[in-house]
């Protein structure tokens, strides 16, 4: 009997070894219902970014309002398969109400939200990162989690960055796949520093500064320097610390960091071995998890800068270029012929000029008798018997007699012209202004006196004659 139960008791051993093993290799399965969101303004490398980690950088798809792809994820050891949810929003904010589809109220939990920001347009960074926040805030709070579902998402955070150990001091365990696996029991979490996760969110955050190759035309163009490029890093570390936050500097142009970001989103999320310490000697290549981070090591940063203090505000120093609109000059479309040639016709039959009135200020009236010595008289002559008149002005002294009144129109013209030489009141183009107008105006009032005279003497002949005649 003793045999027989010994025999039944190790076979309960052995099921219950194998159900336990079952158990812990279900446990350790790659789930599919995982996500991360990445949010961005426009332009700043979102899709670039995920094209490259899905090795298919020549067909990059940009998508509008909420695109979906995915990341294929394989886990060596288990040697399982499973694909990573990608959702990435529109950069423009009015798209937010999308966010219902790829955060939801099931998906809290196993979701991972990366903000991207573009390094080419430094002075960005930072208004988008917290206009980005306040998107991602105000959605968590439209989906009406319990205080306890909450409560625990922050736990989860807080609980992460306080058992962060960096690979190069704990060691490379590859059994030691989740985030606190190698801790032992006995170790007491240290309590949060002053300025860490003074604003947890519940989600995992990670911020990727994109097109860090762009660095070096800051510094031709814009005349950035390093200490320029330390106070943009200090400004954004400051921002992880306050959300718990890991942060990477990248460049899909230049392949930097692209593989480290993606092996680090499958550590938080799947659990997947990750051994990688931080870097923080190149300012192009920056990569620190969420947990290693410190007011003490910005601090380091801060003693690079010599003519910035590092608590001045980012705008004073980050300064956005003034971009000058180029002018845009009004189109002028061309009017149809015929149209055109219609409303001329239309204005003329409405307003006909007044062609005989101009004529007769330039010719003679010749339905009146002229006398036969007056020089109208001679010229109508000349014209009907075909000669060519004489071109000139009329001798006043030769008029005599009623001829004066015919003389009267051409002395009105002349008249008209010197008194428009008398009335101008601008000098000549080419002539300083002021210069050269009394002289012009003495002439022209000298010749008005002379012709003057000439009538008064005409007037005088022929009153004269009119009476010898008499």
């Amino acid at each position: 009997m003793a045999d027989v139960e010994q025999q039944e008791n190790g076979e309960q051993d052995l099921w219950s070894s194998i159900l336990s093993d079952v158990q812990s290799s279900a446990s350790r399965k790659l789930r599919a219902h995982k996500s991360i969101l990445l949010l961005g303004n426009d332009e700043s490398g979102k899709s670039t970014l995920i094209s490259k980690l899905r090795g298919k950088e020549d067909d990059i798809s940009k998508g509008h309002g909420l695109e979906y792809t995915y990341l294929d994820v394989h886990d060596e050891e288990l040697d399982d398969y499973t694909r990573l949810n990608v959702w990435i929003l529109d950069g423009d904010a009015r798209n937010k109400t999308l966010l219902n589809y790829a955060l939801t109220p099931q998906n809290a939990n196993d979701s991972l939200i990366v903000l991207v920001v573009d390094s080419s347009k430094p002075w960005t960074i930072m208004d988008s990162l917290h206009s980005w926040t306040e998107v991602l805030r105000e959605h968590i709070h439209s989906l009406k989690l319990t205080p306890t579902q909450l409560n625990e998402m922050e736990e989860t955070i807080a609980k992460q960055f306080q058992e962060y150990m960096d690979p190069d001091e704990a060691g490379s365990d590859d059994n030691k796949r989740r985030s606190g696996a190698g801790l032992s029991e006995e170790k007491v979490l240290l309590p949060l520093e002053e300025d860490v996760l003074v604003d947890n969110l519940g989600l995992p955050v990670v911020v990727v500064v994109t097109k860090t190759d762009c660095m070096s035309a800051l510094e031709k163009d814009r005349d950035y320097r390093e200490e320029h490029f330390d106070f943009i890093q200090q400004h954004i570390r400051r921002y992880c610390l306050k959300y718990g936050a890991a942060l990477f500097y990248t460049s899909v142009k230049e392949n930097k960091n692209c593989s480290l970001f993606l092996k680090y989103i499958l550590h938080r999320i799947y659990g997947l071995p990750f051994h990688s310490s931080a870097l923080v000697v190149d300012k192009d290549s920056v990569f620190i998890p969420s947990g290693w981070d410190s007011i003490k090591k910005i601090n380091i940063v801060n003693e690079h800068l010599k003519g910035i203090h590092p608590d001045d505000n980012f705008d004073d120093h980050i300064i956005k270029p003034i971009q000058r609109k180029p002018l845009q000059e009004k189109e002028i479309v061309a009017e149809e012929e015929q149209e055109f040639l219609v409303k001329q016709q239309q204005l003329l039959l409405k307003n006909p000029p007044s062609v005989t009135a101009g004529i007769a200020r330039q010719q003679p009236d010749i339905s009146k008798p002229r006398s036969p010595g007056s020089p109208a008289a001679r010229m109508t002559d000349r014209r009907q018997s075909g000669g060519t008149p004489t071109v000139g002005r009329p001798k006043v002294d030769s008029i005599k007699g009623p001829a004066g009144a015919g003389a009267a129109t051409n002395e009105g013209v002349l008249a008209n012209f010197f008194n428009s030489l008398l009335n101008k009141k601008t000098a000549s183009p080419g002539t300083p202004q002021g210069r050269g107008v009394p002289s012009v105006r003495s002439d022209a009032a000298a010749e008005l006196d002379r012709m003057n005279r000439s009538k008064k003497l005409v007037g005088q002949s022929g009153g004269s004659e009119d009476t010898g005649n008499k």
